[in-house]
């Protein structure tokens, strides 16, 4: 994946941006429960799936920027953590085509944080929010971009990180 979003950063000028019709990078952030037993995730508005929050990096080559931004803004949380300054995971998947655009790729950079105490609040783009503990990941959703985190967590657990 890595090698796939390097190059299509080095074709894509503008790849940071909405413009590209092919698509473009996007910053997610896996928000952890301050015990790190659950996962904070999104009914998203739009997908009708629950999903990691997350969006576009709107022009910004930072996509850990993103992905910090979009958590505060997608969750009402007042605290999170970075847990590790290091990509946690990357994710290219097709966004389909709707009214406004036609189907594209999100090259997902996603990072690992952790949320301190605090209310969490929807957001306009969610319908909902759920801390859903990491064993019941699969209840929530099917989608292998979602469900690798814990396959990545355990690996970390395992390797004492």
């Amino acid at each position: 994946m890595w090698q796939r979003l390097t190059a299509f950063c080095a074709r894509e000028p503008k790849a940071f941006e909405r413009d590209p019709t092919t698509g473009h990078v996007t910053g997610s952030a896996f928000v952890l429960s301050p015990d790190l037993s659950a996962v904070l995730l999104t009914h998203h508005a739009k997908l009708d799936r629950w999903l990691q929050l997350g969006g576009h990096c709107d022009g910004i080559a930072d996509a850990r920027f993103t992905a910090q931004k979009e958590a505060y803004e997608e969750s009402g949380l007042a605290r999170i953590s970075l847990l590790s300054d290091q990509v946690f995971d990357i994710d290219i998947h097709e966004i389909p085509a709707n009214s406004r655009e036609a189907a594209h790729l999100h090259y997902d950079v996603r990072y690992l944080f952790r949320a301190e105490a605090g209310d969490i609040h929807a957001s306009a783009e969610s319908k909902a929010l759920a801390w859903v503990p990491l064993a019941e990941l699969a209840q929530y959703s099917e989608a292998e971009s979602v469900l690798i985190l814990q396959e990545k967590l355990a690996r970390l657990h395992s390797a004492g990180g």
